[in-house]
């Protein structure tokens, strides 16, 4: 079974990460790793942070002359900015974190012991380990992509897939529409000015996906269950919809469900409205995922809290933070999302080395043309 564990604060002296799982014969390449890493810490509108930090992973355990050795992979990603020692405490809660919800949890009065983990910086490690998920899916010749959809409001055009991949490498935002980015650059601005934040949507689609993946058996094993499981655990994520999602409430079910039709090239579906998934299980179309991300709650124009020392109103503690991190969460999402495919996969074709899941996958494959 694939899983796997982060450790770290914000302000600590890094991050480490451990993913299980792997098959020996996986070639890692560090430089996608780092790719991966550099695009989350991109986006317009993103803080003072990403200026001092240039992340990178060192690979620690699992990888002998660049390949899996079947042994957990063990990676760190250091902080530059390792001051949580020196750095004051914190007792006035912002609206909108975890620091009052997660002081009285663990009853904490210095927030910052809160705040230090609770910290969107966690999600580098996860990038790193979703970009080794990529890999092993990239095996295979399933792809993973995301984009920016809507941002305050603003929503992109139709663009083509040929368009859509040109518009992403040029993009500040990892929008593909270039009209609709200019005016979503327009909006972080005015936010910036006026200390407030920004949220939206961001998609995540995953194709080349086989059918067979995930399972009604269970609540827990199916796969679209996992999948929103893992886009909302993405800090400041509050909602999640696959395929048609919301929008089909509103609809007949004639409407709604995709007709299954046969073709010279097999059975299929000539829509795609179930997002790839159906009764828990990957139906072979493309997984398609959206992502509700509210605006970040440490505004420069703090909101009222409560101070915990002195019982008195105060504004809430400032921290450095972003306008709008829509974009890297976007490359987060595509990361969580790479690995529980990657796990769903294992799952279904597991084997110790990459050699004998291919051998698993190429038989079911060819079953699947009988």
């Amino acid at each position: 079974m694939l899983r796997y564990l982060t450790a770290g604060e914000s302000h600590g002296r890094g991050l480490l990460a451990i993913l299980d799982g792997l098959p020996a014969g996986l070639k890692i390449d560090p430089a996608f790793i780092d790719s991966e890493l550099k695009a989350r810490q991109g986006g317009y509108g993103r803080g003072g942070r990403m200026e001092i930090e240039s992340d990178r992973a060192e690979i620690w355990s699992g990888v002998r002359d660049g390949v899996t050795i079947g042994s957990p992979l063990g990676l760190v990603i250091r902080n530059r900015d390792f001051t949580i020692d020196d750095l004051p405490p914190v007792t006035a809660p912002r609206p909108g974190h975890a620091d009052l919800a997660g002081g009285r949890k663990y009853g904490h009065r210095d927030l910052r012991n809160v705040l230090e983990r609770a910290s969107a910086r966690e999600t580098a490690a996860r990038v790193a380990l979703g970009a080794v998920a990529q890999l092993l899916l990239r095996e295979f010749s399933i792809s993973v992509e995301s984009w920016i959809v809507t941002l305050g409001g603003i929503a992109i055009g139709e663009v083509t897939d040929e368009e859509r991949r040109r518009n992403l490498a040029a993009s500040r935002l990892n929008c593909p529409d270039p009209e609709a980015e200019v005016k979503m650059i327009a909006l972080i601005d005015r936010a910036r000015e006026e200390g407030d934040t920004l949220g939206g949507v961001f998609q995540v689609e995953i194709t080349g996906v086989p059918p067979g993946l995930g399972s009604y058996s269970q609540g827990d094993t199916r796969l679209d269950a996992c999948l929103a499981s893992a886009l909302v655990s993405i800090p400041a994520v509050k909602g999640v919809e696959i395929g048609s999602g919301f929008s089909a409430a509103a609809q007949p079910g004639s409407g709604v469900h995709d007709v299954i039709i046969c073709t010279e090239n097999g059975i299929c579906r000539p829509t795609n409205r179930a997002g790839g998934v159906e009764g828990g299980v990957s139906n072979g179309e493309p997984i398609v995922i959206r992502a509700a991300m509210k605006p970040i709650p440490t505004l420069t124009r703090p909101l009222p809290t409560v101070d915990l020392e002195t019982g008195k109103a105060a504004d809430a503690a400032r921290e450095r933070s972003d306008v709008c991190a829509l974009a890297a969460a976007s490359v987060v999402g595509r990361a969580v999302a790479a690995l529980e495919l990657a796990r769903a996969f294992l799952e279904k074709f597991g084997g110790d080395s990459r050699e004998e899941i291919r051998r698993n996958y190429s038989a079911y494959l060819e079953a699947g043309k009988r």
